[in-house]
């Protein structure tokens, strides 16, 4: 099988044998894969990675122990916890210090023709759903995250940080919750899909001091936590959003003086993603910037580091 593969900072297409599944693991085959951040930041160095990227798919289970599976068009959760620890019998698998996670640390990604994970891990895709959407479900689930994490009364302004695929997507998140969403971005573009969505776009002015209960940092670069602390009332909330290879500095000392509460925030659950994709109110075909063949993933990577690109996706060999 063709997959891709990163090492010492470069990406390159390599052959492999198909992988064996273990018991209780699913072998899947590739249809689609979404291009996110978070690969990119793995390219740079993030978690000194070397191995098999990719997270965000959809897949056809081709092999599998509950038969029910077999043939389903299916995403999943990206955690493949052990299970057995105190984090996995308290509902916190996504934290189990045993985990391994798909394309980013110890579990081989999905940016390959064939891949396994656990059956406990998959989510099957509603027939009503297209392919180019339900690739969305990880990153649309990480958005809804944010709405476990925090009370965000329904009415209620909230700043989203950044104009980049998670900060679209969290926006219009917030947006269909039925919060007053303001984006503050960099890119015509991008902030037009949030007008089209209803949300009101700021571009090219100076964020206001202390104007939000609940600021959203999503630009993917180490000043924006400083601004969104920034734009944060006392007693305030920031929602970390951002992957950034290399420290994050700040000065604490507002967050301190302030009281603002600071809130890291990763992986989401799939379930109310996916019926969020499947209701329609997300604009994801705006999102789509580019679609490649598996085969040419060098070049799905070098346009998804293009300035002004979103989602690039990559389609399997059938």
């Amino acid at each position: 099988m063709i997959r891709l593969w990163i090492e010492g900072g470069a990406l390159f297409l390599s052959k492999a044998p198909k992988p064996r599944r273990k018991p209780g693991h699913a072998l899947l085959r590739l249809i689609c894969g979404g291009i996110c951040s978070t690969d990119l930041e793995l390219l740079r160095g993030y978690y000194s990675f070397t191995g098999q990227p990719g997270h965000e798919f959809v897949a056809e289970v081709v092999a599998c122990d509950d038969k029910s599976w077999l043939g389903k068009r299916v995403t999943g959760g990206i955690n493949v916890a052990c299970r057995r620890c105190e984090w996995c019998f308290d509902n916190l698998e996504r934290h189990c210090p045993n985990r391994t996670v798909l394309g980013i640390s110890g579990q081989p990604g999905a940016f390959a023709e064939y891949f396994t994970l656990p059956e406990t891990n998959l989510v099957a895709i509603p027939a009503a759903v297209r392919t180019e959407h339900a690739v969305f479900a990880e990153p649309v689930a990480a958005a809804c995250e944010i709405l476990d994490q925090v009370r965000i009364p329904k009415g209620a302004p909230v700043a989203v940080l950044g104009d980049g695929k998670l900060g679209l997507l969290a926006a219009q998140v917030l947006a269909a919750h039925g919060a007053e969403v303001h984006q503050f971005g960099r890119h015509v573009d991008k902030l037009a899909i949030a007008s089209k969505a209803g949300i009101a776009a700021h571009m090219g002015t100076e964020p206001p001091h202390a104007a939000f209960d609940f600021t959203i940092e999503a630009t993917g670069n180490a000043a924006g936590l400083k601004t969104a602390i920034a734009m944060t009332r006392p007693r305030g909330t920031v929602v970390m959003k951002s992957t950034i290879h290399g420290e994050v500095s700040f000065d604490a000392a507002p967050v301190v003086v302030n009281e603002i509460t600071l809130i890291g925030s990763r992986c989401g659950r799939m379930e109310p993603a996916m019926r969020l994709i499947r209701s329609g109110r997300l604009l994801l075909d705006d999102m789509i910037t580019a679609e490649f063949d598996l085969a040419d993933g060098p070049d799905a990577f070098l346009e998804a580091q293009r300035p002004g690109s979103l989602k690039v996706l990559l389609r399997a060999p059938r």
